[in-house]
C-alpha cells in the first residue's frame, strides 16, 4: 500500500502564498486563526492521518463493515481511531463556539478533509456528513433544536446522515413516498425506507442524527410539497441526552465496488419520531444547505484522490526499472532504467500532479468563499461570494471527481500488471473513488444544474463576477512577458466559453434537448478553462518568489514546469468538449427507444 504523506508544502503555498489566508482571517475576525496555529492544527491534522487511519485504509477495505440483526460493526481500528478523532477536538475546529466548537474558518477545516479523506476515504465519510447536518440544523433549525442537536454533533459523540434517497426514486426526490404524520406534542411519525444512506448505521457514535426528507399528508405532489425532519437513532430529551430507541433501523448495508469499510445503509422508518426543520413543504430548500456543504466536500475527495495516487504512482515509478530510455541510458549501473524516464509515464504523473495541485487552488478559493458568507459583515462583499459559489461549486463537484478519477486509474496504469493486484493499493483508490462521481449528484445533474438552472436560468448573469474576476487578472498581466503563455490561452479560451454560452442560450430556445445534449462537455470545458486560471495565478506567485531570491527555488521552477504541462497537455482537452456542444443534440437524440437492441 502507498505510504501517505500529508503534502504541507503545497497546501501551505495554496492557503498563506496564493490565497493569503492571513489577511483573509483577520479581515473576517478570525484572531485566533494566526499562521502559526494553522501551522499547527495541519501538522497534528497531519500526524493522525498519516500515523492513525493511513494504516487502516487497506484493511478497513479487506475487512468492510459486517451487518447483524440491525447491527454495523465497523472495520477493527475504525472505533479507535473515531475516538482519538474526537479526542483531538477535530469536529469542532470551524463549529460555532455557542455549541462548543473552536469558531475557526470553514476553510481550515476543508483544508483538513482532504488530508482524511486521501488517507482514508471510508473513515473520512463518518465525520464528513456531520458537517453538512450541523450547517441545516444552524441555519434552519429553531433554538430548541440547536441547543438539543448541535452541542454533541460539534464534538463528534454523535454523528449526522442525511437521508434523501428511495428504491423507486434516485435524483428524482418528487417522487417519495416516506410520510410525515403530525403527533399531538407537535412532532412527526415518519414511515419509509432509504436507501444509499453513507454512515447511517455504525458503532463509532452514541447516537446518530438522520437528516430525513418526507411529504405530510395533504401535501402538493413533486418536489413543492417536500418536508425536511431531524430524526435521530436515540430519542432525545430536553437537555440533549440520549434516551429510548427511536423506531429507526438499518434493514441491511450495500455490498459495494469501494468504500467498503463506510457502512452504506438501508434505513427504516417504522413511525419513527421526528422533528419538523423550518416551514412545512419547504424542505427541498433547506436540505440545499446540506447538499451545497457536501458537494464541496466531494470536490475536495477528487484533490485527494489525484494526490494519494500521484504519491504511490511516483513512488513506484522512482523504483521500477524497466527498458531503457529512448533518449540514452539513464541508470548505466543497472540492467534497466526506472521507468520514470519515460514519456509516457511522466504524462500519467504529471496529469495527476497538475490535477491535484490545480485542484487544491480551486478548493482552497471556494473554501474562502465560504469564510466569507460565515463571516463576512459586507452584504455586497458576501452576496458576491454566494453567486461565484453558486457557479463554481457544480464546476468542482463533477470536473475534479471526474478527473481524480480519471487520476486514480493511470495510479493503476503506471503499475502496470501489479496496479491490478489488490496488495498494491492502487485499485482500491480506484474503486474508493469512482462515489464521488455519483453521489450528491452525478456528474449530469451537476451539468445540468450549472447550465439549465445557473447560466442560462439567470441569463448569464452568474457568470459576471468570477468572469470580472478572471479578465482582471488577465488584463493586470497583459504586460508581462513571462506570463503570456499563459494568460492569452484564458482569454482566448474565455472568450470562447462566453460565445458557447450565448449560442447555447439561442439553441435552448428551439429544442430544449440541446441543455442536456451539451451539458456535461459544457462543465468539463468551464472546469478544464478555471482551472487554467488558478495555474495561471500561482505561476504569477512562483515568478515572484523566485525574483525575490526565495530559497525554495526548486518548488516554485516545479510550478511553473507543471503549469506549462497543463496548458500544452491538459487545457486542450476543452477544444473536444466544445467541439461536441457545437454539434449539438441531432446524433444524439436520432434513435428511437425501441431502436437501441442488442
Amino acid at each position: 500500500m502507498p505510504e501517505y504523506k500529508a503534502p504541507i508544502r503545497d497546501m501551505k503555498f495554496v492557503m498563506q502564498e496564493l490565497l493569503d489566508c492571513d489577511s483573509h482571517y483577520q479581515k473576517l475576525g478570525y484572531e485566533d486563526a494566526s499562521l502559526d496555529m494553522v501551522d499547527a492544527i495541519i501538522s497534528e491534522a497531519a500526524k493522525f492521518t498519516e500515523q492513525v487511519i493511513a494504516p487502516i485504509n487497506q484493511s478497513g477495505d479487506a475487512q468492510g463493515c459486517t451487518w447483524n440483526d440491525g447491527v454495523v460493526t465497523t472495520p477493527d481500528g475504525f472505533k479507535e481511531a473515531y475516538q482519538q478523532y474526537v479526542e483531538g477536538g477535530q469536529p469542532t475546529l470551524s463549529q460555532s463556539e455557542k455549541f462548543g466548537g473552536q469558531g475557526l474558518p470553514h476553510s481550515l477545516n476543508i483544508a483538513i478533509g482532504e488530508l482524511t479523506s486521501a488517507a482514508n476515504h471510508s473513515f473520512a465519510m463518518y465525520p464528513g456528513l456531520s458537517h453538512g447536518a450541523l450547517a441545516t440544523i444552524e441555519a434552519h433549525g429553531s433554538e430548541q433544536q440547536k441547543n438539543t442537536f448541535m452541542p454533541k454533533l460539534v464534538e463528534g459523540t454523535w454523528t449526522g446522515t442525511m437521508c434523501l434517497t428511495e428504491p423507486h426514486c434516485g435524483t428524482d426526490l418528487g417522487m417519495l413516498r416516506t410520510k410525515a404524520e403530525l403527533n399531538d406534542d407537535g412532532s412527526y411519525s415518519l414511515t419509509g425506507t432509504k436507501i444509499f444512506i453513507s454512515a447511517g448505521e455504525h458503532d463509532l457514535s452514541d447516537n446518530i442524527v438522520h437528516i430525513v426528507i418526507a411529504r405530510i399528508p395533504g401535501s402538493p405532489e413533486g418536489s413543492r410539497g417536500i418536508s425536511l425532519f431531524i430524526v435521530p437513532k436515540f430519542n432525545v430529551t430536553e437537555v440533549g441526552e440520549v434516551s429510548d430507541r427511536n423506531a429507526v433501523s438499518c434493514g441491511s448495508i450495500e455490498h459495494k465496488m469501494g468504500i467498503n469499510a463506510n457502512a452504506t445503509c438501508v434505513i427504516n422508518f417504522d413511525g419513527a419520531k421526528g422533528y419538523l426543520i423550518g416551514e412545512v413543504n419547504r424542505g427541498l430548500n433547506c436540505m440545499f444547505t446540506f447538499m451545497n456543504a457536501a458537494r464541496l466536500g466531494v470536490a475536495s475527495e477528487g484533490v485527494a484522490a489525484a494526490e494519494a495516487s500521484f504519491q504511490g504512482a511516483l513512488a513506484y515509478a522512482k523504483d521500477r526499472l524497466q527498458m531503457r530510455s529512448l533518449s540514452g541510458v539513464k541508470n548505466p549501473d543497472g540492467p534497466a532504467d526506472a521507468i520514470i524516464v519515460h514519456p509516457d509515464v511522466r504524462r500519467m504523473l504529471l496529469t495527476q500532479k497538475s490535477i491535484a495541485e490545480g485542484g487544491r487552488a480551486l478548493i482552497g478559493y471556494l473554501a474562502q468563499l465560504v469564510d466569507i458568507g460565515h463571516a463576512s459583515t459586507d452584504e455586497t462583499e458576501k452576496a458576491n461570494a454566494e453567486t461565484k459559489m453558486a457557479l463554481l461549486t457544480p464546476i468542482a463537484k463533477a470536473f475534479l471527481t471526474e478527473l481524480g478519477l480519471e487520476c486514480t486509474s493511470h495510479g493503476v496504469q503506471v503499475f502496470g500488471g501489479h496496479g491490478f493486484i489488490k496488495e498494491w493499493g492502487m485499485e482500491q483508490l480506484m474503486r474508493d473513488t469512482k462515489i464521488s462521481c455519483l453521489y450528491e449528484g452525478t456528474t449530469g445533474i451537476q451539468a445540468l444544474d450549472l447550465l439549465a438552472r445557473k447560466i442560462l436560468g439567470s441569463k448569464g448573469a452568474i457568470l459576471k463576477p468570477f468572469g470580472a474576476e478572471v479578465t482582471a487578472f488577465c488584463v493586470e498581466n497583459a504586460g508581462n512577458e513571462a506570463m503570456q503563455e499563459f494568460i492569452q490561452p484564458i482569454m482566448t479560451f474565455g472568450g470562447d466559453w462566453q460565445k458557447m454560452t450565448e449560442t447555447l442560450g439561442l439553441k435552448a430556445m428551439q429544442n430544449p434537448d440541446e441543455i442536456g445534449a451539451a451539458s456535461v462537455d459544457y462543465l468539463m470545458y468551464s472546469g478544464y478553462l478555471t482551472l487554467a486560471y488558478f495555474w495561471a495565478k500561482m505561476v504569477k506567485v512562483a515568478q515572484e518568489k523566485l525574483a525575490a531570491g526565495d530559497d525554495d527555488k526548486a518548488f516554485y521552477e516545479a510550478k511553473i514546469k507543471t503549469a506549462r504541462f497543463y496548458f500544452q497537455r491538459i487545457l486542450p482537452r476543452a477544444n473536444g468538449h466544445a467541439a461536441c456542444v457545437a454539434n449539438g443534440a441531432d446524433s444524439m437524440m436520432a434513435l428511437d427507444a425501441d431502436d437501441f437492441v442488442f
